[in-house]
């Protein structure tokens, strides 16, 4: 490895570490009070006086985002199939999905609410809404996306139908699947913590609600760290699979 490319390597590290230590400066510098907008340090601080809650509230967010996100793959896969490959299924059905996708989930939260009381449910319906499109639509476009002369060669050689959605289709439509799933993975976070902050004793949503009603402004700022890092790490568990996967697009 040469120098220039540690260089390249640690050149968003560094970029990160510089504002870091900007906002530190400056809040001591400016001496901005706490409950207005904490230091770095009063934020790590408070992580770790806050580590088992942050940690009990983290396993509830991570438990409604994973648990709605695999609910709405599952429902979202076989539609896109029906959407792909039947056009009045597509002229019927579409545009009902992008008038629901439209909808602002923060104003669906209440009513979510109201019809599935306050359990761990309406969290995770907010989470399945909220990445039911971006799944949807990348599948529909990859199981469309297959060339018309390979679809023809495939049909010359009287290969049925179920042969060429497994040889053919599917293949191609696995990139644009992962690659909705990771959009969809950032999303669910942003549910969970929607539906969190309408109705729930626990989670990291309720977390912060909790803590700024209370000027707590550092614990709520070590539990948005603890949303991003989940966020995060989400995303990349997606891409690490997608690698193992999908070798043939790599």
């Amino acid at each position: 490895m040469n120098a220039a490319s540690v260089a390249g390597r640690l050149v968003t590290p560094f970029v990160y570490l510089a504002c870091i230590v900007a906002w530190e400066w400056l809040c001591r510098a400016l001496a901005i009070p706490s409950w207005l907008l904490p230091a770095p340090s009063q934020i790590v601080t408070a992580s770790i006086a806050w580590a088992p809650e942050l940690a009990t509230n983290s396993l509830v967010t991570l438990r409604e985002t994973v648990f709605g996100f695999v609910l709405a793959l599952v429902l979202s896969v076989p539609l896109a199939a029906v959407i792909a490959f039947n056009p009045l299924a597509r002229k019927l059905v579409y545009p009902l999905l992008l008038g629901l996708q439209s909808i602002p989930k923060v104003a669906l939260a209440p009513l979510v609410t109201l019809w599935f009381g306050f359990s761990e449910w309406p969290k995770i319906v907010i989470v399945v809404l909220v990445c039911f499109f971006p799944i949807l639509v990348n599948v529909v476009a990859g199981l469309e996306s297959v060339p018309k002369s390979m679809l023809d060669l495939m049909r010359s050689l009287g290969a049925p139908q179920y042969m060429i959605l497994r040889r053919l289709r599917l293949p191609a439509a696995m990139p644009a699947l992962f690659t909705g799933c990771k959009v969809a993975i950032t999303f669910a976070v942003i549910g969970a913590v929607i539906g969190e902050f309408v109705s729930a004793q626990s989670g990291l949503g309720y977390l912060i609600m909790i803590s700024t009603s209370q000027s707590q402004t550092p614990v709520a700022f070590a539990a948005i760290l603890a949303l991003t890092l989940l966020s995060v790490a989400l995303f990349y568990v997606l891409e690490f699979l997608e690698r193992r996967i999908v070798t043939w697009a790599m």
